[in-house]
């Protein structure tokens, strides 16, 4: 759904010292018997990372952090993990890398980063509408997080441009709920949906449906003068999208004395 492109920090992306091992295509779980120094266990990390062997450079990293957990390539290899799991679609891993990073660092320059993957890592997993919209919460939480702490930086303008695809996602998540109730009769509860896709995503695509589809339900529901305000609304604001014309023509058919106000 997203990039695949990152920028990783300058902090991470140091250059790295001749590399004194090759990349082993072994399981996550053989790494923890082979003891290395801390330097050689990150550049062959780096260099499966380089390979594109993502998934295992994510490992490869962890292990980095595992066998030298105090030293300043565990910092480095946490960030790098979080990347390459990400990078290998591996988001619930990217996740941790990035918390645990956060954990330890909470004051480091590089934060802001890290709370960067962490949200990509949960606005990846957003699922289509018909779906339960969990993550999409939770991508939203996590990108408003890095633009409350971090508002000046690249990452909090990219998340900005993220939290509203991810709000629009969520508004036509109610717009389906309310469709599905209005095709079944259930008149009040679609008009609730609908509802508040105008009161909490008024600045979404889906606005002008939704209060279109306000105006069927209320006629509906016999209380036109509600259905008025809603056209009100709808022809104030887009008057010259499709919905206005049809809220427009109902209002002329069920309703013509509130029509024309």
């Amino acid at each position: 759904m997203m990039i695949k492109s990152l920028r990783v920090p300058a902090l991470v992306v140091l250059s790295t010292l001749a590399l004194a091992g090759c990349a082993s295509n072994k399981p996550k779980k053989d790494q923890a018997y082979i003891a290395r120094d801390v330097e050689t266990l990150y550049n062959v990390a780096k260099d499966t990372l380089d390979r594109r062997n993502y998934k295992l450079a994510g490992a490869m990293f962890d292990e980095v952090e595992r066998q030298h957990p105090y030293s300043v390539w565990a910092r480095r290899a946490q960030l790098m993990s979080s990347f390459s799991y990400y990078v290998a679609g591996e988001y619930n891993e990217a996740i941790g890398s990035a918390q645990r990073f956060l954990s330890l660092h909470p004051g480091s320059r590089e934060a802001p980063y890290a709370y960067y993957m962490v949200a990509v890592s949960y606005y990846e997993q957003i699922s289509g509408v018909e779906r339960d919209q969990k993550i999409t919460q939770q991508a939203l939480d996590s990108l408003g997080e890095l633009i409350r702490r971090y508002p000046n930086t690249d990452y909090a303008a990219d998340a900005r441009l993220k939290v509203d695809l991810a709000r629009d996602h969520l508004a036509g998540k109610e717009m389906e709920i309310g469709r599905f109730y209005q095709v079944r009769g259930l008149h009040l509860a679609a008009s609730i949906r609908f509802r508040s896709v105008i009161d909490q995503y008024d600045t979404t695509s889906h606005t002008p449906e939704a209060l279109h589809r306000l105006v069927e339900s209320y006629l509906l529901l016999g209380i036109p003068e509600e259905a008025q305000k809603a056209a009100a609304v709808l022809g104030s604001n887009y008057p010259g999208s499709k919905w206005y014309e049809r809220s427009y023509a109902l209002m002329q058919k069920h309703a013509p004395q509130l029509a024309s106000r």
